[in-house]
């Protein structure tokens, strides 16, 4: 199993990179294997080019964003239109945060190697509560009766929203092979959109059976500009507001994207 490089270095990126493109089946596979969806930008907004983006969403047109990294970790409320933050969290330093979600008026969060959670006031961002949990945390979304859970792992859970106990789970296949290096995860419309990790790709999920029944290919939507300027790390951050508008960015990423997906 390939493991999750927490600090960003551009020359493992590119060899890991390399390897998973052309050595791993499963990625080989990508255009053959189901319908591959392609991309248009609909609006550009400033990001935060110092937030290393572990997972975002809207909760009432409010845009939400966790970042990771040991002693940079935090939940912030973040202003769509200019990249500000509006009010910020820092975690513990000992932990690594990663995805986030909201359940009502809380929002629910993970940490990558720590198997602690938090539950934090979604006005205040306040802690409310901790709690604990087996394996990685990588990304979290939710639908109307449960918390979705990715571990890096082919394996979604899904949590009670109360108890954030495992109620069950399934095995995301990419064209009857497991699927790793599942990260950032979003609700939409009935499907589970995933971030894989490493790869420019998201994988359209069918929550009942764990099938893969689309990718979205996002690559481009970085300049060479955008490259030089700084030190943007992989894509990583997918949110739907409630209009219905989808949105992504990466870790590191001097700008997030409304975009419209549609088949290649």
């Amino acid at each position: 199993m390939l493991k999750k490089n927490k600090t960003y270095n551009p020359s493992v990126f590119i060899g890991f990179a390399i390897f998973f493109i052309i050595v791993n089946p499963t990625i080989k596979a990508f255009a053959q294997a189901v319908p591959l969806y392609t991309y248009k930008i609909v609006n550009t907004f400033p990001h935060n080019s110092e937030a290393f983006t572990q997972g975002m969403f809207f909760k009432n047109g409010e845009l939400f964003e966790s970042t990771g990294k040991y002693k940079e970790s935090t939940i912030r409320k973040v202003d769509l239109l200019t990249g500000r933050t509006l009010l910020k969290k820092n975690l513990p330093p000992t932990v690594f945060g990663e995805g986030v979600t909201d359940w009502g008026n809380r929002i629910i969060g993970i940490t990558w190697k720590s198997h602690k959670g938090y539950i934090w006031d979604i006005n205040s961002l306040e802690v409310i509560k901790e709690f604990s949990y087996k394996g990685e945390g990588w990304g979290l979304t939710h639908n109307d009766t449960h918390i979705i859970m990715s571990d890096g792992t082919p394996i979604l859970k899904f949590l009670d929203p109360i108890t954030l106990l495992k109620s069950r789970q399934i095995l995301v296949t990419l064209n009857s092979d497991p699927l790793y290096n599942l990260n950032e995860l979003e609700w939409i419309n009935g499907e589970i959109y995933a971030n894989i990790w490493q790869t420019d790709y998201i994988a359209r999920i069918n929550p009942l059976n764990g099938k893969v029944i689309g990718l979205i290919d996002l690559s481009g939507l970085l300049t060479a500009e955008d490259l030089a300027e700084g030190k943007p790390g992989v894509l990583n951050g997918i949110a739907l507001n409630n209009e219905g508008r989808l949105f992504v960015t990466g870790k590191l990423w001097p700008k997030l994207f409304e975009i419209e997906v549609f088949l290649k």
